[in-house]
């Protein structure tokens, strides 16, 4: 009679919440999702829990859909542990944590495994690993021209921008206005970090959207203009970009020196241009396959 009681608590607390095709998420995988984002991102303590259960359900709805798709694709979804390691080293450093062996245990303390953290990392690898195969031939960079860029301005000092960012689409008879003004009305309220985590529907939303220093001679040039009127601590309207809108914020504007390498200041340009249009694809492909897959919240 005691260990019925048991199985019929642990049916109640690990109920069947969301389908997505085939797979489905748990009250239990919401209440993990949660704990993982809050390690990540501190942040999160500062939503109440109906906001920090939806933050959490559209985290891991995205993450099923990736996860659904790479299977389609790729027959051995693994990845190596070398590629794993730097990952999570970068996460623990963050976390003021000095080794692996004490991450590890103080994601036993939060009922969370490595190998949780693991699967998460691998579905973004694999992912991005996935968006390369299918777009690389389609990307759109002049390295020659890049080169003349950096040859024309290189007495000149270089200018970059530490950004965070917020990409959003619209939805069905969604309307744009309505969309965005939600997205102002929490900036203006809760800040555009905390609005990121919200709204955004981009991978660097477990981050509050940050994306670091980018180059200016790496943006294009609508991207560009919109900086260029806008001052540290400010973000730009929303820029239509293949896959969506986004908005821009400056946390911090810096001049570099004259270029000495042209070569190695081309190679991160490229790299950034780079990568830029791949997020953009992403996107793209992201928003497509999710109009074929059925999503059922119980």
């Amino acid at each position: 009679f005691f260990l019925i009681l048991i199985n019929q608590a642990n049916a109640i607390e690990n109920k069947i919440l969301i389908k997505i095709d085939n797979e489905i998420i748990t009250t239990l995988d919401i209440n993990n999702e949660i704990t993982y984002l809050k390690i990540i991102n501190k942040n999160l303590d500062n939503f109440n829990k109906k906001e920090a259960y939806k933050i959490a359900k559209d985290s891991l709805i995205r993450e099923k859909i990736k996860e659904i798709e790479i299977s389609k694709w790729i027959k051995k979804p693994v990845v190596e542990e070398k590629y794993l390691n730097p990952i999570i080293k970068n996460i623990y450093t963050k976390l003021n944590i000095t080794s692996l062996n004490e991450f590890e245990k103080s994601l036993n303390e939060k009922s969370i495994s490595l190998e949780e953290i693991k699967k998460k990392i691998s579905i973004e690898i694999l992912w991005n690993q996935l968006i390369y195969s299918k777009y690389s031939n389609k990307l759109k960079i002049n390295k020659d021209k890049i080169k003349k860029e950096i040859l024309l301005n290189k007495n000149t000092k270089l200018i970059e921008y530490e950004l965070s960012e917020i990409v959003f689409n619209i939805q069905n008879n969604q309307k744009f206005e309505k969309k965005f003004n939600n997205i102002l009305e929490d900036i203006n309220n809760i800040g555009f970090n905390d609005a990121a985590l919200i709204h955004s529907i981009s991978s660097t939303s477990k981050n509050q959207g940050y994306l670091g220093w980018i180059k200016e001679a790496s943006l294009n040039k609508k991207i560009k203009n919109e900086l260029n009127n806008k001052e540290k601590g400010e973000f730009t309207n929303p820029i239509v970009i293949p896959g969506g809108f986004i908005i821009l914020k400056i946390n911090n504007i810096r001049k570099k020196d004259k270029i000495i390498d042209i070569e190695k200041e081309v190679n991160l340009i490229t790299k950034e241009k780079t990568n830029e249009q791949l997020n953009q694809y992403s996107n793209i492909y992201f928003n497509t396959i999710k109009k074929d897959i059925k999503i059922h919240e119980l």
